[in-house]
C-alpha cells in the first residue's frame, strides 16, 4: 500500500493554486525533510484555457519541482464546489488518507467562489476528521490550518511570512510549468492585471511580502489564532 501520509498539505481549488498560493513555502518545507503534499479539488475541467488532462501534466511536472511527495485530486466539479454532507464526507476520507499535522488553505474570501467554498469545506472537513463517528476510516484532525494571503487587496495583515528567497526559482520555475495556463496570461485566481506580466507580478509580490520581513521573497500566512513565541530577546525583523 502506498504511503501517503505528509507533514504539510497545500489544498488548491485548482491545479496551479497551491503553486501561486504557496508554491515557495512547500518548496521550503521539504528542503527541511518535512514530507509535503498537494490535494487538488478539480481537475480545472471549466476552466478557459488548456484541458484537465494538459493540466494533470503541469501539475506533475510542477510538483517534481517543488519536491512534492503526494499529490491528489479531489474530483469535485470545477466551478461547483459544494460544501454539503457528502463533499465533507469525501474531503474527510482524503484527509484521514494524508494524515497533514499543517494544512494551507486558501483565504476565507476570494473573487472565486471555488476560493472562498474552497476554504469553507476543508476548514469544516478538517474538524469533522476527528470525530470518531464521522464517516469511515481512523480519525485524523490536523494541528494547524493556515490561510494563504498571496494576492489579497482586502487590508488583511499577514500572521506571519515565510521566507522563500532560497526557494523562489523554483516557485517560479513551477508556476511556469503551467505554460497552458500562464503564458502570456496578466492575470490568475485572486491575482488581478497590473499591466504586467502574471510572472512578474508574481515576483513583484514575492517581493513586497520579503520585504516585510526584511528578506528578498516571501509568502504571507494568516491564522485566526495567535503565534506563540518562545524566544522573545532572538525575535528577527527589526523594528527602527
Amino acid at each position: 500500500m502506498t504511503d501517503h501520509s505528509v507533514d504539510v498539505l497545500a489544498i488548491g481549488p485548482h491545479p496551479d493554486d497551491a503553486e501561486l498560493l504557496c508554491g515557495g513555502t512547500l518548496a521550503r518545507c521539504a528542503d527541511e525533510g518535512n514530507r509535503t503534499g498537494v490535494l487538488d479539488l478539480t481537475r480545472g475541467e471549466a476552466g478557459t484555457r488548456g484541458s484537465p488532462e494538459l493540466r494533470a501534466t503541469e501539475a506533475a511536472a510542477a510538483s517534481r519541482i517543488l519536491g512534492v511527495h503526494v499529490r491528489l485530486n479531489a474530483e469535485l466539479p470545477d466551478a461547483g464546489i459544494t460544501n454539503d454532507g457528502e463533499t465533507r464526507e469525501h474531503i474527510v476520507g482524503l484527509l484521514r488518507e494524508l494524515t497533514p499535522r499543517v494544512v494551507i488553505l486558501p483565504f476565507l474570501r476570494g473573487r472565486h467562489p471555488d476560493h472562498r467554498l474552497a476554504a469553507e469545506l476543508c476548514r469544516d472537513a478538517c474538524f469533522l476528521s476527528g470525530l470518531a463517528r464521522y464517516g469511515s476510516g481512523s480519525t485524523h484532525r490536523p494541528h494547524k490550518l493556515l490561510y494563504a494571503l498571496a494576492f489579497r487587496e482586502d487590508p488583511v495583515k499577514p500572521t506571519f511570512v515565510v521566507d522563500i528567497t532560497e526557494q523562489f526559482g523554483r516557485k517560479m520555475e513551477a508556476i511556469r510549468s503551467y505554460s497552458s495556463q500562464f503564458e502570456g496570461a496578466q492575470q490568475a485566481g485572486e491575482a488581478f492585471p497590473t499591466g504586467q506580466s502574471l510572472y512578474d507580478l508574481v515576483e513583484g509580490q514575492s517581493r513586497h511580502y520579503g520585504s516585510l520581513i526584511r528578506r528578498g521573497y516571501g509568502e504571507p500566512f494568516y491564522t485566526e489564532e495567535t503565534v506563540e513565541i518562545e524566544d522573545v530577546a532572538g525575535m528577527r525583523v527589526r523594528s527602527l
